[in-house]
C-alpha cells in the first residue's frame, strides 16, 4: 500500500508540475504587470526600471523557478482590481464554492444511490421507466438553463426561494461565512445547489444502476440467495459494495469538474464564490487572479483525484497490486 501511494503521489507531483508551466505561460504570454499596475501617465523608463525592480527583464526560466518557488510558499501574484495577494482573494471565494460543491454532491448522493438501485432491482416498473427518461432529459439540458427555469419558477412565480446572492451569512470558522449555520442563509443555496447537482446526478443514477445490473447476474450474488440470506443483506453488502469501486472512481473525478462548473452556476444566481470571482477577473482583465484561480483550481483538482485514488486501493486491493484500474 505505501508504495501504491508514493506512486500516485510522484504522478500528482508531475500533474502539478505541467500545472506551473501552464499557469506560468499564460502569466508571461498574457497583459502587461507594469501597465495594470501604473496606468499610461508613467514614463518609459520608469516602466523598464519598474520592469527590472519586479524581475521581468529576466529570463523565462528564471521567472518560472521564481514563479515555482512563490507559488510552493502560497504567493501566486497580486490581484491588479483588489489590489490585495490573489491567493487571499481566492482563499475569501473559496468558502463559498465549497460549501456549494457540498450541498450538490449531499443531493446527488441522496438521491442517486436509491433510484440507481431500485432502477436496478425493477427494470420493468414505470417508475424506473421514469427515472431513467427523467436522466436522459436531466443530462441533455445545461445546467444554466436548469438555473435559468429554477429561478422562473421557484424563485419568480411561487415566491418560495430566493433568486440571487449568498443572503445572510455567519461565520463558522475565522475568515469562513457559512450558509449552513441559518435557515435564511441557508434557502438561498437551495437552488443553486439543485441547479448545479442537475449536472451529475443522471450520470450516477445511470451509472449505479448499470453497475448494479451487472453485479446482480454474478455467481456470487445468485449464491447469496440460494444460501437463503436475507434479500436485503445480499443487494446492500454483497451487491451494492461491489458497485461502489466505479462509481468512487468517476465521483472523484466528476467532483473536481464540478468544481469547475460552479462558474455557469454562480453567474446565473450572482453566487460570490470562486466561480463568479473567475467571470469577474476575465472581464476585469486581472491576468494575475486568473492565473490564481486556474492553478488554485488544478491543484485542488490533483488532491481530491489522488484522495479518491488512494482511497480506491484502499477498496480494491487488486489496484495496488497491479497498478491499474
Amino acid at each position: 500500500m505505501f508504495a501504491f501511494i508514493v506512486r500516485r503521489v510522484t504522478q500528482a507531483l508531475i500533474v502539478m508540475f505541467v500545472i506551473s508551466i501552464i499557469g506560468f505561460g499564460i502569466k508571461y504570454s498574457f497583459g502587461d504587470p507594469v501597465r495594470e499596475m501604473v496606468g499610461i501617465n508613467v514614463s518609459a523608463a520608469e516602466r523598464e526600471a519598474y520592469r527590472d525592480q519586479l524581475g521581468l527583464n529576466d529570463p523565462v526560466v528564471v521567472q518560472w523557478v521564481r514563479f515555482v518557488k512563490n507559488a510552493m510558499h502560497g504567493d501566486l501574484g497580486r490581484s491588479f482590481f483588489y489590489r490585495k495577494p490573489a491567493t487571499e482573494v481566492i482563499l475569501k471565494k473559496a468558502p463559498a464554492t465549497l460549501e456549494l460543491v457540498i450541498a450538490s454532491a449531499l443531493i446527488i448522493i441522496v438521491l442517486s444511490v436509491p433510484i440507481g438501485i431500485y432502477a436496478a432491482v425493477n427494470p420493468r416498473s414505470w417508475l424506473s421507466r421514469l427515472f431513467m427518461g427523467a436522466s436522459i432529459v436531466g443530462v441533455s439540458i445545461p445546467v444554466f438553463l436548469t438555473a435559468l427555469l429554477l429561478i422562473y419558477v421557484f424563485a419568480v412565480e411561487l415566491h418560495w426561494l430566493p433568486s440571487y446572492g449568498r443572503g445572510p451569512t455567519a461565520e463558522l470558522f475565522p475568515g469562513w461565512e457559512s450558509n449552513f449555520l441559518s435557515w435564511k442563509a441557508f434557502r438561498h443555496m437551495i437552488l443553486p445547489s439543485i441547479a448545479l447537482s442537475s449536472i451529475m446526478l443522471p450520470l450516477f443514477i445511470r451509472l449505479i444502476r448499470a453497475e448494479m445490473v451487472e453485479v446482480l447476474q454474478t455467481e456470487y450474488v445468485k449464491f447469496a440467495h440460494a444460501k437463503g440470506l436475507n434479500p436485503t443483506r445480499v443487494l446492500m453488502v454483497h451487491a451494492f459494495k461491489n458497485t461502489l469501486l466505479p462509481v468512487i472512481t468517476v465521483g472523484g473525478v466528476q467532483l473536481g469538474i464540478m468544481i469547475a462548473y460552479t462558474i455557469l452556476t454562480e453567474t446565473v444566481f450572482q453566487w460570490q464564490g470562486m466561480g463568479f470571482m473567475f467571470i469577474e477577473a476575465v472581464e476585469r482583465s486581472d491576468t494575475s487572479l486568473l492565473v490564481a484561480y486556474l492553478v488554485f483550481v488544478g491543484v485542488l483538482f490533483v488532491i481530491v483525484n489522488t484522495v479518491v485514488d488512494v482511497i480506491y486501493g484502499l477498496v480494491n486491493p487488486m489496484v495496488r497490486v497491479s497498478g491499474r484500474k
